[in-house]
Parts: C-alpha cells; sequence; structure tokens
C-alpha cells in the first residue's frame, strides 16, 4: 500500500470535524434542538399547562435528556480510551461509534409534530449523541501524530475552522431547500424539496436522515487518508485497560498542571456545552423566535466559530493556547449574563417598548461571540491538552480529557433542569452556567502554559 502523505493525513483528519460538525449545528443547536422544544411545549401546553409553565417544562425534559446522555459518556470514556490504547487500534472504534451516530441522527425523522412519540426520539437522539462524542475522543488523540507541539495548535484551529464551516454550509442547505416556515416555504421561498410535506413538518425532520447522510458521505476521506499509527496486531484486554485507567488516574496526584487543567476544562467546557445545547432553546422559548430565524442565526453563529477558530489556532501559535482560554472564557462570561439579563420585554431591567427589536440584535451579537469563542475555546483546548499528553498513551491521555470533558456532561443540564424547575422560568434557568465558567477560570490558575508531559 502507498504510503499517506502527511498533508494527507491532516487532511482526512480535518475530514472528520466537517463530517461529524453538523450534529452540534443541526441536531444539537439550530435544527432539531429548538423543533424539539417547541414539539414538547406545544405537547405540555395542549395537556393543560399554560404557556410558561409548558415552555419550563419543555427545557427541563431537554435537559433530563441532556443529563442522561452526558452521565453515559462519563462514564465509558475513559475506559474505552484505555482499551485502545492496550489494543493499539483506534480506527476501528471510531468505525463502530460512527454506525451508532448515523444510525441515531437518521431515526430522528420519525419525530412527530404531537409529541406523542418524543421519549423515543430522545433515545434515538442520545444514541447518535453517544456516539458522535465517543468517536470524537478518538479522533482526537490522533492529533499528536500530525506534528509537534508548534504545530498542532495550528493544525487543531483549522481543523475546527474547518468543521464549522461544514457546519455552516449544512446548515445553509437544510435552511433554502428544507425547513418550512409558517407559510409552508423554505428560507427561499419554495417548497421543501423531494415532495415531502410542509405540514406534517417533514422538511424540518428530514434534518436527522440529512446529517446522516453527510456525515457517512464525508468520513470517506478520513477513512482512506487516516491510520492507526500502533501495531495493529497488538492484543489487549479489558482487565489490562482497567489496570491502565487507574494507573492513569493515581498519576494525576503527582501531575498539579494536568490535573488542574483536566478539572477546569471539566467545568468550562460543560458550561460552552450547556451554551450550546440550551442556545436554541432558549431562542425557541424565551425570544419566541421560528426555525428559520434561529437557522438564520446559526450561520452568523458558526461562520463567526469557523473565523476565529482559524484565528485562534494563529493566536495560539504565537501566544500559547492557555492565554487564548482565558480570554474566551471572560468573554463568554458576559455573554452568558447578559442572555440572562434579558428578554422581550426588557435588558439589564432596563424596559423596552412593546415590539423592540434590539433584544433580536443582543441575541445575534451574542451568537456571534459565543460561537467565536466556542470555536476559540475548543481548539485551544485540545493543543494545550496535546501539552498534557504522554506520547506512549495519547487515548489514554485524550480519554481522561473525554472524561473531564464529559465528567459533569449532566452537570449544566442538570442544574438548568432544576433552576429552570425553581424558577419556572426558561430564561433564568439558563443561570447555572455562569458558575461553571467561573469554576473553570479559578482551576486554570495552576495550569502550566508549556504543560506537562511528564509521566
Amino acid at each position: 500500500m502507498a504510503e499517506i502523505s502527511k498533508r494527507k493525513r491532516i487532511w482526512g483528519w480535518w475530514f472528520f470535524d466537517w463530517a461529524s460538525q453538523p450534529y452540534h449545528t443541526l441536531l444539537v443547536t439550530f435544527v432539531f434542538g429548538p423543533y424539539f422544544a417547541g414539539v414538547a411545549a406545544e405537547y405540555y401546553l395542549n395537556a393543560g399547562l399554560g404557556s410558561d409553565a409548558a415552555d419550563a417544562r419543555a427545557q427541563t425534559v431537554w435537559a433530563n435528556c441532556m443529563t442522561i446522555v452526558g452521565l453515559i459518556i462519563a462514564f465509558g470514556a475513559p475506559l474505552m480510551g484505555a482499551m485502545a490504547d492496550v489494543s493499539g487500534r483506534r480506527i476501528p472504534w471510531i468505525f463502530g461509534f460512527s454506525i451508532m451516530y448515523a444510525v441515531g441522527s437518521a431515526a430522528l425523522w420519525y419525530t412527530l409534530p404531537d409529541g406523542s412519540n418524543m421519549w423515543l426520539m430522545l433515545s434515538a437522539f442520545g444514541l447518535g449523541f453517544v456516539g458522535a462524542e465517543y468517536a470524537l475522543i478518538f479522533a482526537n488523540s490522533q492529533l499528536p501524530d500530525l506534528g509537534d507541539d508548534s504545530e498542532v495548535g495550528e493544525i487543531s484551529g483549522s481543523g475546527f475552522a474547518f468543521g464549522y464551516f461544514g457546519g455552516l454550509i449544512s446548515l445553509a442547505i437544510m435552511l433554502a431547500l428544507f425547513v418550512e416556515q409558517g407559510n409552508g416555504k423554505t428560507l427561499i421561498g419554495m417548497d421543501p424539496v423531494f415532495g415531502l410535506d410542509a405540514a406534517a413538518r417533514e422538511g424540518t425532520r428530514f434534518v436527522g436522515p440529512f446529517t446522516a447522510v453527510w456525515f457517512i458521505l464525508f468520513m470517506i476521506p478520513y477513512f482512506l487518508w487516516v491510520r492507526d499509527e500502533t501495531d495493529v496486531e497488538k492484543k489487549g484486554s479489558v482487565k489490562e485497560a482497567l489496570q491502565l485507567l487507574v494507573k492513569s488516574v493515581s498519576n494525576l496526584r503527582n501531575r498539579v498542571s494536568l490535573a488542574s487543567y483536566l478539572g477546569s476544562s471539566m467545568f468550562y467546557r460543560d458550561a460552552l456545552n450547556g451554551l450550546y445545547t440550551f442556545g436554541g432553546v432558549y431562542a425557541r422559548l424565551v425570544l419566541e423566535w421560528d426555525l428559520i430565524k434561529i437557522g438564520v442565526f446559526g450561520i452568523v453563529s458558526v461562520l463567526a466559530a469557523a473565523a476565529f477558530a482559524w484565528l485562534g489556532g494563529k493566536l495560539d501559535k504565537k501566544y500559547g493556547p492557555k492565554p487564548v482560554i482565558l480570554v474566551a472564557i471572560w468573554v463568554l462570561i458576559f455573554v452568558c449574563i447578559t442572555v440572562v439579563m434579558m428578554d422581550r420585554t426588557q435588558i439589564y431591567g432596563i424596559a423596552l417598548p412593546e415590539g423592540s427589536g434590539l433584544p433580536d440584535l443582543v441575541f445575534f451579537g451574542c451568537g456571534v461571540l459565543i460561537g467565536g469563542m466556542g470555536g476559540i475555546l475548543q481548539s485551544a483546548s485540545r493543543s494545550l491538552m496535546v501539552r498534557h499528553t504522554d506520547p506512549v498513551a495519547p487515548v489514554e491521555s485524550f480519554g481522561l480529557y473525554g472524561l473531564s470533558g464529559r465528567a459533569t456532561a449532566f452537570a449544566a443540564p442538570l442544574l438548568i433542569g432544576i433552576a429552570t424547575t425553581l424558577t419556572g422560568s426558561a430564561r433564568l434557568g439558563v443561570s447555572p452556567i455562569v458558575l461553571l465558567f467561573i469554576l473553570g477560570l479559578f482551576l486554570m490558575r495552576w495550569v502550566k502554559p508549556e504543560g506537562d508531559q511528564s509521566r
């Protein structure tokens, strides 16, 4: 077999981000999530709840789903990362989780507008999301193989930018050709293509199969150009994986910088995921946006994420990842406070005239910052993890990184669900995100900018 060039391997690795990003862009944040929130709110409204109570119940249901998914990912990620290290294989794991991704997302086609099967559809969503997150852990662990410490920051940033651009294109296609407005037409004024029934919301529901097909198609370059670097004949057992995992966690007590970084990223990445997960839901329930407006908001946000991720890679190369992360967290804290302190009638307690468009403009600005700073934060975080990664067991290290990113993945949705229930407000319900960002910022004090790769 002909040797694959370094340039092709990098491009193949980038295509993983391109292929997988629509699960987050289309399903979690900008199309399926808000669609589901609307379906659930309408279901509870028809069940006799008031408007605010129905919105709060819908957000709580979505939060509970993300809590359960987060727990599954948290408990499984480090063990499978260790198992991949002792077996020396990553590609087969990614292939297996890709199947979960495709099956789970395709099944969302059956999400009925009356909400009668919403629990079954949440199960399908969870299956695909678990597959997406597990596959990402193994793909991230391949980053150290693509370049040295001076290169990985830029490679990571460019990968995220490429992925966000893929998310942008997929979202634009969905809005232009499939997602129906109140009049049954898409954003460009046509009926949903393929004869999809706008009255049955088939154009919007097609987001599931579309995401699955997109992923299958664009994973082809990845599987063609990316190979396992380790000995594929190496064998391992679950016992060896558990021993490696226990040793890895035990060694954290001797690595203050790594332990602090994992703790910090555990909180701030959970907060960021909370923003992504509930951003579109907030727009639907609090600002009363339709899916088209949420989709346009998504295009602006994803475009900002792509541009800022690329810029973040450049800043990472020049200044290192830690200062880039700190600036991004501070900006996101400001954004969260702004979001919590506004609705259709006021901003920071200042009353607005009826019908004011200012909340829409402010939230669009927040979308630019969420997308932009989120792109920078994810890229720089992946780069800083490489500086703390043991070259002998990169998947083990990224398994811990996956654990830190998902160990409290249930916390943001759980806290949002509790806050929403206690306040009876979908707006105030997102306030716990601010606390998670502050905790992450505090723990960054003990993280070495140059990292720590010692065992």
